[in-house]
């Protein structure tokens, strides 16, 4: 009879942040780069297949790293956050703060490290906070207005949660997990940094080959 050993090992499902904008406008870029590039690979001649293929591993990756890779895995130990180039695990005790400003950006160790995922939209903030301060006008001059008392409870309700951008939204999330789980045992630790070699190798080989087949033409 086996028993199965405990691990330490993070299990980085309980939350996920990522741009869904990002991941369209990546599907699309893709698509766009294997049509343009298979084309040159069909249909071209001399050296152009072979140049088609090195723009190919060039930025294949680059546009995978830049709009579908970035995400941000949350759980109650730590936090995960996946860039273009790096993955850095910040256990909640080592965080300082999560904070969002021309970007969303994680504190830890005195170190600063950008949130890939949580694009900081300017205009979707001024947009809520125009929606928060009409609300807030529309509260004043006309309080309580329907004689239904579970129709003022939920208009009250309503206007006591405040209007936010969803980057500000998710950035208060982080927060809170930080601030509840940083005693936690298994939030304890420093900042772990790792290069994503897997994205960093294939696009130098591909710009580095591309070069080669410029210079050689």
């Amino acid at each position: 009879m086996s028993s199965q050993q405990p691990t330490d090992e993070p299990v980085y499902a309980d939350r996920v942040y990522r741009s869904s904008m990002g991941i369209v406008s990546g599907g699309l870029l893709l698509a766009l780069t294997a049509w343009l590039c298979g084309d040159a690979v069909l249909r071209g001649s001399g050296n152009t297949p072979w140049i088609g293929l090195a723009v190919a591993l060039c930025v294949v990756p680059l546009v995978v790293a830049f709009t579908i890779r970035p995400a941000v895995f949350a759980n109650e130990d730590r936090m995960r956050v996946r860039n273009p180039f790096r993955i850095i695990e910040l256990p909640w005790a080592a965080v300082d703060a999560v904070r969002a400003g021309y970007s969303a950006e994680v504190l830890a160790e005195g170190s600063k490290y950008q949130l890939w995922s949580v694009p900081v939209s300017l205009r979707e903030r001024k947009k809520a906070h125009r929606q928060q301060m009409r609300r807030n006008a529309i509260d004043r001059r006309d309080p309580g207005s329907s004689g239904d008392p579970s129709a003022r409870s939920r208009t009250s309700a309503a206007a006591s949660e405040p209007m936010r951008a969803n980057a500000d939204r998710i950035v208060d999330e982080l927060q809170g997990l930080a601030e509840l789980n940083a005693t936690r045992p298994g939030a304890q630790g420093s900042v772990r940094v790792r290069w994503s070699y897997e994205i960093i190798a294939p696009a130098l080989v591909g710009a580095l080959l591309l070069i080669v087949l410029i210079a050689t033409r």
